[in-house]
């Protein structure tokens, strides 16, 4: 909801002369008064009129239940009635604050995932003070997008998404929000990086980082660059004061091309996929794999029948570049593969036994799970309230896992359920119940209907395992 905040540790080594500037750009030139306003003025203005209409402020209602007081006397139940007589729980109002972009005259709108999360109810304004309802359509926590559908009649003023990666660090760049709910706001900078890799925004790492003024309430709003094309969809900001120091993150835009692209599949994200498990390269590897320093990736299992066996692609084989554009680690990698439409053909250059060779490839739809519908848990058990699926590639990718894994796995969590009140989480796989692997779905529900008198749950969260123990 309000931006994000990343925490960097960043330095730079200064050293050297820049050059030296000839002297043919020294010569001095004729001083001249201008003759007309044109002359004199140096503005954005033009480009802005053509922008800032598509730049919407969000408004986002959030109502949280709010408990009795604690207290020893709830404990005796004539008490706890005139307690839930005197203080029954109330909802409590909590309002956040964000930016969107306007994608297309239909009126749907790119913003962040975090600006609309949980949102019970969320309010638009545009540039021109209208203000309408909006509800979200398509939710990705992977990509932190989302988009939203205006509701209300007629044509919407619009920006398209640029799917062209030419931006160059210090290309000049204007940022459009809704800074501290203050109203639209412009700030300009210039590009200060690409590619810029940062943990715990979303789950491809490369980010567009600028100094052109994000601030709280910026998140979800527009990077554009002065002839009036859509880059970026603000998200982040370095800050140790909760303001601007110059150090924003955008999200680049053909990042979002999926998430649009949804609407042709009811609002269900179909993500590119090569069937290759890979990890980057370190100091320590590059030797055993006749490298000069560290570049690409290391290929260390390939899916049966999917696209990357099928182009070649072998275990310890390194992947330099795909279509010319050079990997550098694996969010690169991550990251070329999430920008690239499902059906596109590729070449990817490879490093096999010191050798380079370039292999086709097609990008490929990951295969679907034989249960599309998950199982939700019911009764008395710890995991009531989770909805179990079998793992696949496509739900792994969907859930931010491996495609390569296998097992059980919490696809949803109630918010009401057990499940949530033992903090359980989308995308935990269920390892075991009672010391009883489980490798089915079946597994898993028939140990869960058991009536037990206490529970073990070992679960897998990303790396690491969990041991739940819990008393019935």
């Amino acid at each position: 909801m309000n931006t994000l905040k990343v925490t960097l540790f960043i330095s730079f080594l200064l050293s050297g002369a820049c050059g030296s500037i000839s002297a043919a750009n020294t010569v001095d030139r004729p001083k001249l008064i201008p003759q007309a306003r044109q002359e004199a003025t140096l503005s954005y203005a033009p480009v802005l009129k053509k922008v800032a209409p598509a730049v919407v402020n969000i408004y986002t209602i959030q109502h949280q239940k709010v408990a009795l007081p604690n207290s020893p006397l709830l404990d005796d139940p004539f008490f706890k009635q005139f307690f839930e007589r005197a203080y029954p729980e109330y909802d409590h109002e909590q309002i956040s604050l964000g930016s969107g972009v306007i994608v297309n005259k239909e009126g749907y709108i790119l913003t962040n995932y975090h600006v609309i999360e949980n949102a019970d109810l969320i309010q638009i304004a545009l540039a021109d003070k209208r203000q309408f309802i909006a509800k979200p359509i398509v939710m990705d926590k992977r990509t932190d997008l989302a988009l939203l559908k205006i509701d209300g009649k007629g044509e919407f003023p619009y920006l398209s998404v640029s799917v062209q990666e030419d931006l160059e660090v210090g290309d000049l760049v204007l940022a459009i929000g809704n800074p501290f709910g203050i109203g639209q706001t412009v700030t300009h900078g210039i590009i200060s990086a690409l590619a810029r890799s940062q943990e715990g925004i979303n789950d491809f790492n490369s980010f567009i980082q600028t100094d052109a003024a994000i601030n709280p309430g910026n998140s979800g709003g527009a990077l554009v660059t002065t002839d009036g094309r859509l880059v970026g969809i603000n998200t982040a900001i370095y800050s140790r004061s909760g303001g601007s120091m110059g150090i924003g993150f955008a999200i680049p835009t053909p990042l979002a091309i999926s998430v649009i692209d949804s609407l042709k599949t009811g609002g269900h994200i179909i993500r590119p996929w090569l069937g290759l498990d890979v990890a980057p390269i370190t100091i320590k590897t590059i030797g055993a794999l006749g490298l000069e320093y560290p570049q690409g990736v290391l290929v260390k299992s390939v899916y049966p029948g999917g696209p990357g066996e099928k182009a070649g692609i072998k275990a310890g084989d390194v992947i330099a570049a795909i279509d010319e554009k050079e990997i550098d680690d694996k969010a690169a990698f991550d990251y070329r593969i999430a920008i690239t439409p499902v059906g596109q053909k590729a070449t990817v250059k490879i490093f096999r036994q010191g050798e380079v060779r370039t292999l086709p490839i097609q990008f490929s739809k990951p295969p679907e799970g034989s249960d599309p519908l998950p199982f939700v848990i019911k009764g008395i058990t710890p995991l009531q309230g989770a909805k179990l699926r079998i793992l696949s590639p496509a739900l792994a990718l969907d859930l931010g896992l491996n495609p390569m894994k296998e097992g059980v796995v919490i696809a949803e969590v109630e918010k009401e359920g057990v499940a949530t009140r033992l903090g359980l989480l989308r995308g935990d796989i269920l390892v075991s119940v009672n010391k009883k692997s489980v490798n089915t779905k079946k597994e898993a529900i028939a140990l869960l209907q058991n009536k037990e008198s206490s529970w073990n749950l070992v679960l897998k969260r990303g790396n690491k395992l969990f041991d739940l123990q819990i008393k019935g």
